[in-house]
């Protein structure tokens, strides 16, 4: 294998990385707000937040990837680099089902519980922080760390949209140089299976060890 393909190649898995690590960190915040906004006593929030994940989970990724790199331009700006679109579409993405993940952990925590808490005179926030979260973080850990697995993957589909330098981008720019499919194409397979290989374990590991299903 040449060194200098070899070497784009983990150029490639970085920028996985990198793009996985965006879309989990502004994903992560962006869901966890919708999570809060739809136990929210506002109902406007619960509404507009309800209406976001489902218009967004309703729109296939690839479409979201097209909106963010080419939207900007049609409305007349200046095109935005291939890394800030597909960051945009994937955190999109990974709030709508984040925060409905992680609306579903809240909502499991037995209302008896937000009852014995406002009896003890604690503030909703209170509530909230010291009574509900930790109990639903407990419950919302594991699929956490499974859905990491789906972001990774998902990274692929930059390649088909913006162009960003990613794994399969750059196994798909050697292969047609190469002529050399089953070599490339295979080893950014075994890059992606390292990868989330030992998230899915880990996943499976803290189910068993939070003792989710009978908790």
């Amino acid at each position: 294998m040449n060194t200098v393909f070899l070497i784009s190649m983990l150029q490639g898995l970085l920028g996985t990385v990198v793009l996985s690590a965006l879309t989990f960190v502004f994903g992560g915040l962006a869901g966890f707000a919708l999570a809060l906004a739809r136990i929210s006593p506002l109902k406007p929030l619960r509404v507009g937040a309800q209406l976001y994940t489902q218009i967004v989970q309703g729109v296939p990724l690839l479409v979201l990837m097209g909106l963010c790199y080419f939207g900007p331009i049609l409305a007349g700006y200046s095109a935005v680099p291939p890394l800030v679109a597909a960051t945009m579409a994937m955190t999109f993405f990974a709030s709508s089902y984040l925060g409905e993940m992680w609306y579903g952990a809240l909502i499991s925590v037995a209302k008896a519980q937000w009852e014995a808490a406002e009896c003890l005179g604690l503030s909703r926030w209170q509530r909230m922080t010291r009574v509900v979260l930790p109990q639903a973080l407990r419950i919302a850990i594991p699929p956490t760390v499974g859905f990491m697995v789906i972001i990774v993957k998902n990274t692929s589909v930059s390649s088909l949209v913006v162009g960003y330098s990613e794994l399969t981008y750059n196994a798909k720019v050697i292969n047609n140089a190469t002529f050399q499919p089953f070599l490339y194409f295979g080893l950014s397979g075994l890059l992606y299976f390292l990868i989330c290989y030992p998230l899915s374990l880990k996943a499976r590991s803290m189910e068993r060890k939070l003792n989710v299903a009978n908790r």
